[in-house]
């Protein structure tokens, strides 16, 4: 969920700030009530990591105990959760538990007076994984458009400067694009950040005059082993447009890495 889908502004505005900051949060929604509540289906509130609601509203003390541990577990597990809130009556008539966890609903006590019933949603808003491009080369310029629309936060590295800092915990990749232009610097500098992966535009050839060098230089080979050359997936790409889009593939494919579970594969 992005800002633009929230119809509350207040949330909205809040989402986008915390958003440019690199802040993670959630959000919360409820979807269906049985009985008397106090939200009703469509109340939205966002909340911080801890669970405590900063904007927005979707009941009292008996909900906002149940929607704080449902998003410690969303941020635990990197899931979203469904919480369904039953007065202790229907929970024994059901046969179930506070804390049951049943085909993906998570199942807590409302010990209010009214004994109403809430099925409430909640999402994580993560910040934006980081991607490092150096170089101002087409291939460079054809990545930065492309990354937008994949959800990245694209930072510029600069040759022969400290790596840009990490500003959150979701991780980094960088890509040298500099083709001819401060090749070497630039490569020094992606090795010397906290990149979870760098891949080096160019071919095996010029990478491999390129690593000698840097072994000149005191880099070892275990450094060098961690850059991909050339970057991208093999797709016969050409124009700067293709090679930015190769390199996408690939950096998808990294980014994706272990998030699906072992029975779930890629559409084809």
């Amino acid at each position: 969920m992005m800002p633009a889908d929230l119809t509350n502004p207040e949330i909205a505005a809040l989402a986008k700030q915390l958003r440019d900051k690199g802040e993670p949060f959630a959000i919360a929604t409820v979807l269906r009530t049985l009985g008397a509540t106090a939200a009703k289906p469509g109340a939205k509130a966002l909340l911080d990591m801890d669970g405590t609601i900063l904007q927005g509203w979707i009941g009292g003390g008996c909900v906002r105990g149940a929607v704080a541990k449902a998003t410690k577990r969303a941020l635990d597990e990197g899931q979203p959760q469904m919480v369904s809130l039953l007065p202790q009556d229907l929970l024994d008539e059901k046969g179930i538990s506070a804390g049951d966890d049943i085909e993906g609903i998570r199942f807590a006590r409302n010990g209010c007076p009214s004994k109403g019933s809430m099925d409430i949603f909640v999402e994580l808003v993560l910040p934006l994984p980081e991607l490092v491009i150096f170089g101002d080369s087409p291939v460079a310029q054809a990545l930065a458009r492309l990354s937008a629309q994949f959800q990245w936060a694209v930072l510029s590295g600069a040759p022969e400067a400290p790596p840009p800092q990490l500003s959150n915990s979701v991780g980094r990749m960088t890509v040298v694009a500099t083709q001819g232009k401060n090749d070497l610097a630039s490569l020094k500098s992606a090795l010397a950040s906290h990149s979870q992966f760098i891949a080096f535009v160019g071919s095996r050839r010029k990478f491999a005059a390129l690593s000698e060098k840097l072994l000149a230089e005191g880099l070892t080979q275990t450094d060098l082993d961690r850059v991909h050359a050339p970057a991208g997936l093999s797709i016969g790409a050409v124009t700067p447009d293709e090679i930015a889009l190769s390199i996408m593939a690939q950096l998808t494919q990294e980014r994706r890495r272990n998030q699906r579970g072992p029975t779930e594969r890629s559409p084809t």
